[in-house]
């Protein structure tokens, strides 16, 4: 069985004897690239990769992957914010434990998602992202008459902008730094450019410029939502937030809440917008070819959104 392992300065495709991870057997149709995999071979991670995932169950049923394991037992997991686990970086999949960017994968039954009616199991892979994307606009309080401006244009800004819309946002705007992000950003609803100050503002970027801009463009009363991930210490100019007494609010994953799970309501949004999935999704690859998906996907100015290696 075929595999994607990290190794150093790169990925290798490997041969495993049994399915990495512990659950359910699932028969993998759709592994995405994030900026996250990117990350932990730089890191020194020799696991293997990949926990944006869509796959099949033995009675056929396609599904994604909570890939936010969280203990299953704590009283933040039984509350649903499995995000919060104290474990949660205990099983991070692909940094502290295999992936699934494999043929086959392990999870366990109750991170298992249905896929509704009208998405491919093929483009599903791109549900995990969309989660992120869910809960920071969730936590920003995002929804009807609210402006939106976002900051960066990776796949979790351009799926920000999607989740805005579907949030009923009454203006979404991006700022996107290549040629590429800012047409996909037009095919998603956004207008290019942001003028005046926002209600929401989604720092989707990870960079010290980025989340100083978002200083700039929150407007008095409100809340910038943090998406990119900040490694150590974060300088800010503290003078805007004071003044307008806006909020800053670090966004981790996804969760459940009262009506339901935010895997299942950025599912929804998928299977009822197939324009996402043809918008994000610039390349696809073959797991023998996984080397060269990586090279794609590590080259924004090339094009490339989300790259997907297909198992089987």
């Amino acid at each position: 069985m075929k595999a994607v392992r990290s190794v150093e300065g790169g990925v290798a495709v490997v041969d495993l004897e049994e399915p990495p991870g512990a659950g359910e057997v699932l028969d993998m149709r759709a592994t995405s690239i994030c900026g996250s995999d990117l990350s932990y071979i730089r890191f020194g991670s020799r696991f293997i990769l990949g926990h944006e995932l869509a796959g099949v169950r033995e009675d056929g049923t396609a599904v994604v992957v909570e890939a936010i394991y969280g203990c299953l037992e704590c009283d933040e997991c039984a509350r649903g914010a499995y995000n919060l686990c104290a474990t949660h970086g205990q099983r991070a999949l692909g940094m502290t434990a295999d992936g699934g960017m494999a043929e086959q994968f392990r999870a366990p039954a109750v991170r298992l998602v249905d896929l509704p009616p009208g998405l491919d199991v093929r483009d599903a892979a791109l549900v995990e992202p969309a989660s992120v994307s869910w809960h920071a606009l969730r936590l920003a309080g995002t929804g009807p008459g609210v402006r939106v401006a976002v900051v960066g244009a990776g796949a979790l800004g351009l799926l920000a902008i999607a989740g805005a819309r579907r949030l009923g946002a009454a203006e979404v705007t991006l700022e996107a730094r290549h040629p590429h992000q800012k047409e996909a950003g037009e095919r998603l609803g956004a207008r290019i450019g942001p003028e005046g100050l926002y209600d929401v503002v989604v720092e989707a970027a990870g960079t010290p410029a980025s989340l100083a801009r978002c200083g700039e463009l929150v407007a008095p009363g409100g809340t910038i939502v943090v998406l990119g991930v900040h490694f150590g210490p974060v300088q800010l100019d503290w003078m805007p937030l004071f003044h307008r007494e806006a909020r800053l609010i670090p966004s981790l994953g996804y969760c459940a809440h009262q009506g339901g799970r935010e895997m299942s309501d950025a599912a929804l949004m998928l299977a009822d917008d197939p324009e996402i999935a043809r918008t994000l999704i610039t390349h696809r690859f073959p797991i023998e070819d996984a080397v060269e998906a990586f090279r794609v996907a590590s080259d924004k100015a090339a094009g490339a959104i989300r790259v997907v290696i297909e198992p089987s």
